[in-house]
């Protein structure tokens, strides 16, 4: 259950990293936000690099696709919370499918 906690934390924040530097970079591009937002989000998504080097997972690939279905959930959350997006139910259901399949990927013990 530890080891749990400590990827699922470190997954949530690969993707606030990811987003929020992304979301930076966005705003200064498409919303004529200060040159500043932009240097931010370079060092935020740089640090999502980082983040994502610490999980105990070892296999590269599977960190990486398992965070895919995770990221997509962290997204619709940042639309409805910071954009007050309101995802339809196929944004959702197509959610949970990538949640399932994150899952199934953490979830299993592997020698």
């Amino acid at each position: 259950m530890g080891k749990l906690l400590i990827v699922g934390g470190l997954f949530v924040l690969a993707g606030l990293c990811e987003i929020g530097g992304g979301y930076l970079v966005w705003g200064w591009m498409r919303e004529q936000k200060p040159l500043l937002w932009a240097l931010a989000g370079a060092v935020i998504l740089a640090l999502y690099g980082v983040v994502a080097a610490l999980q105990p997972i070892d296999a590269f690939g599977r960190v990486y696709a398992a965070y895919g279905g995770i990221f997509i959930v962290l997204a619709l959350a940042w639309g409805i919370l910071v954009e007050g997006f309101r995802p339809d139910r196929y944004d959702v259901l197509g959610a949970a499918i990538a949640l399932t399949g994150a899952l199934v990927m953490i979830l299993p013990p592997r020698a």
